[in-house]
């Protein structure tokens, strides 16, 4: 049987449902009664994600964001 929550008990105990998918489930969430969204881990859809750059790969503790920005503002410049 899959996990349905609630939307309110999603939002009030959402660190609880983040470990909880973190851990390798998945919940159904409902509001009024009505299935709105799914919560599952990303590993469970894998196929959907394509890694596009490994920050960790260029740096060990990743890029800044500010960094990456600024990069990318130079190349549109440029383009």
């Amino acid at each position: 049987m899959k996990n349905i929550i609630g939307l309110k008990e999603l939002r009030e105990h959402a660190d609880i449902y983040i470990t909880k998918v973190e851990m390798g489930e998945s919940f159904i969430v409902v509001r009024r009664s009505k299935p709105v969204f799914k919560i599952s881990p990303p590993m469970e859809d894998v196929e959907l994600w394509e890694t596009v750059v490994d920050f960790i790969a260029i740096r060990e503790n990743g890029v800044s964001a500010r960094k990456i920005l600024k990069e990318l503002n130079k190349l549109n410049a440029n383009a």
